[in-house]
Formats: C-alpha cells, structure tokens, sequence
C-alpha cells in the first residue's frame, strides 16, 4: 500500500489503522496490571485475614454502642486486623438486627444483638429470631430505670405516676424506639399501677443518647434507659433519676432506690452481647468464642465496664444460646397479652420507608425517561442532521447510570467489589460511546487500582463476593 491509497480510507478507518496496535498494546498493559495487582486479592485461608465489621443496632453514644467500641478495639489488638462499627438504625432494632442475620456467614460480620431481637417478631416487625444467629458471649445486663430532668417537679415515683393519671398522654416519654426494651418497660410499669400501657405518649428515638438529649432539651417529661446511659448527666446534676426497675439496688449506684423500695412493684432489664449469622462455621465461631471470651476476662474490659457502670453478665455461647431460648419464650408471654396490645405494634410499618424511597426512585426515573424523552423529541432531528462526525442523541445514558447503581446494590455482595465494578463501569463506559476494548481496558485496570488501594492498603471492607475478591 503506497502513501496516496492510505488516504483513500475513511476518516474512521485511518484512525483504527492508527489504533490497532496501540489498542493491543494497552490490552496486554492491563492483562498484566491486573495479575500484578490481583497478588493482593488472593484467598487467603488464614482467619481473620481482612477487615472485620460489628454492626450496632442503635445510634453512637448509647450504652450498646459505647459496649461495641469497646469490644471493637480490644477484639483488634487481639485478632490483629481492624474491627469496626457500624451504627445500622432504624425499624426499632430491625434494621441492624437484620443486617447481622443475613450478612455472609464468614465470621468478617459480628453483631451486638440486644433484647430486642426477642420482641421483635412477637411484635410482627420481622420474621427475624435468635435462631437466625449462632450466639457468640452475652456480655451485661442493665436494669431499666427512669429519669427527668433536675429541675423537674417530679420528685419521685409516686409524683411521676399521679400525673400521668390526672392528664392521660399529656406527659411524654422516650429511651428508645417505639415498642423497644425502654418503652415495655415503660409500659409494664404503668399496668401495675393500674393504668393503661399507653397512658404516657412515647416519642420514638433510636437510643438512649438521643433521648437523654431531648430530655435536656424539654422535648420528653422523662426517659427510660439503663443506669450507666445516663451516668454522666446524672453525675452533672442536669438529670435525676426516680428509680431503677430491679430487685436490688445496683452496685456503683447504690444511691439509686429501687422500685419495689418505693411500692411498685415491677423489674425488668436489658441485655447485650455478641453474635455472628447462624451459617458461620463452627470453626470460626470457636476462634471468634475463644478472642471474645479472653479479652472479657481480661483487665482492661473489666475495668471499663466497672467504669462505665454496666453490669458484666458473661455467659459462653452454649449459656447464651439458653438465655436467648427463655428470653423469647418470656417476651413472647409479656407482648401477648392484653395490657400491651397497644405498645406492640408499630406506629409506622417496617416496610413505610423502603416503600417510600421505592416510590421515590420510579418517580424520579419517571421525571428522568420523561426529560430525556422530551429533549429528544425537541431536539433529536438536528442531532441527525449534524455532521458525521458528530454523535447521535442516546436517550438510555441517564436511565443506564440508575440502572448501574440499582445493580450494584444487589450484585456487589454476591459478585464481590472488582467483578461489580467492572461490569458496571465497562458497560458505562460502552454505553458513552467509548470502545469496547478501550471500556474493558480502563474497566479492569481502574477497578483493581482502586481495590488495592481501599481494601488493602486503606483497609476499606468492601464486598468480596464468592472469590473472596
């Protein structure tokens, strides 16, 4: 071929003639960045080998949350790869209840399960039970008690009580979310005083710190928590507490009366410890058991625990197994009866808000399809009539980039983080126009890049998939 028939071909034919070898050349670049880089993306078969995620149903700063962090950076030391927490709120404890169960049973996902998880298919939030997990250590149990503000009228139980019968759901009150271990106990009080379970108006809150906090701001009459949830505002006179609901009175707060001191009689407590999803094997459920068990024996968690005022209740898995039988089987007595009918159920279903960000989504898909339709149809003619070198109007770009991340929502689990963002980001890629040996090449480098830097050197816990990359 002489010099004058080269440019006999096209414009897009030249430039391919160009690019072939450049387009190889970068192929064989990334094939080669790819098992370079993959060395860090190798299964390992150590365990633990990678990041290790504790999910906290309820917000920062609560008691199970502070118990969590504790947990977190002692379980780091001791297993020597990071350990993090994750405040997953919401639907009353199913939320992060449910994340734990259904995570992959690979012993990289633990949760701090509390009682709730043993009221919250009695209440019919979830079909969601203990049997959903394999029980790891229970860790404390704190009794309920209530608190006002200090400078509140209210200066004992009896006062508390004949105020909320003079005036029925005028007082409000909070602790936790509507129908958690707070509110029952709220509610159990109430309907042994012979007054209805729901005489008081409870605000729902997730958690005890977010409660303590709009009880300062006066948004709440009183609150319900655990004695060390409230230990600091207490200590700083901002809070008063009327009475702790136990048998007897707790150490570290022996000034505390107990109720059955002031007359009312009526007990009850939460509880909190860890556990993984039930498929786990058992193998990793003993190395998990054996670390848990060695640091709650040891000085530095004890000595927090003390500190802190939370009551150690240490139970090995096969005890806590029990617990969680009896537990299900007591709240399963006390949610069935009459008195707390009206503190079961949920002021708002557990599906109200994935139905109203469902909706949310096809709305705006539909004032997408819609804008992009209407651009078209304005102005789809003169894209036709643009030069050749130009490119046509695509309509499906900005449908495909909310399909791209609907998609990664449900594959990135499954899939794991490289093969995800590789399907996604090459077809994106193509869907612009790009060339497909081009969008594979970008695709895989960038996609693996971005994993080692992350999940290995950054130590990010991204999706790992069935590859366990």
């Amino acid at each position: 071929m002489d010099a004058n028939s080269f440019h006999h071909f096209s414009p897009r034919q030249r430039y391919r003639g160009r690019s072939h070898v450049s387009l190889n050349f970068g192929c064989w670049i990334s094939i080669t960045c790819v098992i370079v880089l993959s060395l860090g993306c190798t299964r390992s078969t150590d365990f633990p080998s990678r990041p290790i995620a504790i999910i906290c149903p309820w917000s920062a700063g609560g008691g199970t949350d502070r118990v969590a962090r504790q947990m977190a950076v002692e379980l780091e030391a001791e297993l020597g790869v990071p350990v993090n927490v994750i405040n997953a709120t919401g639907g009353g404890g199913v939320t992060g209840h449910t994340r734990g169960a259904q995570a992959r049973g690979d012993g990289y996902t633990l949760s701090m399960i509390t009682v709730e998880l043993s009221m919250l298919h009695w209440r019919g939030l979830t079909n969601l039970t203990h049997r959903d997990f394999a029980p790891l250590q229970l860790l404390n149990r704190d009794a309920a008690a209530l608190f006002v503000r200090g400078d509140s009228q209210y200066q004992s139980l009896d006062d508390l009580r004949d105020a909320i019968a003079d005036a029925p759901k005028r007082l409000k009150a909070s602790g936790t979310a509507y129908g958690g271990i707070w509110h029952i106990a709220v509610a159990g009080w109430l309907d042994s005083q012979s007054l209805a379970a729901d005489d008081a108006t409870w605000i729902s809150i997730n958690g005890a710190g977010p409660s303590i906090q709009e009880l300062l701001a006066g948004g709440v009459d009183f609150i319900c928590c655990s004695l060390p949830e409230a230990d600091a505002v207490v200590a700083g006179g901002q809070v008063r507490c009327l009475g702790v609901m136990a048998d007897s009175r707790i150490r570290g707060f022996e000034k505390v009366p107990t109720f059955i001191e002031q007359g009312h009689r009526w007990s009850i407590a939460g509880w909190r410890g860890l556990a993984a999803p039930s498929d786990t094997p058992k193998e990793r459920i003993d190395l998990l058991g054996g670390a848990i068990d060695k640091i709650t024996r040891g000085e530095t968690f004890q000595s927090f625990m003390a500190s802190s005022g939370f009551d150690m209740s240490l139970e090995n898995a096969g005890q806590f197994a029990e617990t969680l039988e009896r537990q299900d089987e007591l709240f399963g007595n006390i949610l069935t009866q009459p008195a707390f009918q009206s503190v079961s159920g949920e002021q708002f279903g557990p599906m109200m808000f994935p139905i109203m960000i469902a909706v949310g989504i096809a709305i705006v898909s539909c004032l997408v399809a819609r804008e992009v339709l209407s651009d078209y149809h304005d102005h789809g003619m003169e894209n036709r009539q643009d030069t050749a070198g130009e490119e046509p109007f695509f309509p499906g770009r900005s449908l495909g980039v909310l399909f791209a991340l609907v998609f990664y929502w449900f594959v990135s689990e499954p899939l794991g983080f490289i093969l995800s963002a590789i399907l996604i980001l090459g077809g994106l890629l193509v869907l612009f126009r790009v060339p497909r040996v081009t969008a594979m090449v970008v695709a895989i480098t960038a996609s693996v890049v971005t994993y080692q830097v992350f999940a290995i050197l950054l130590r990010v816990p991204l999706p790992r998939g069935f590859l366990e990359w």
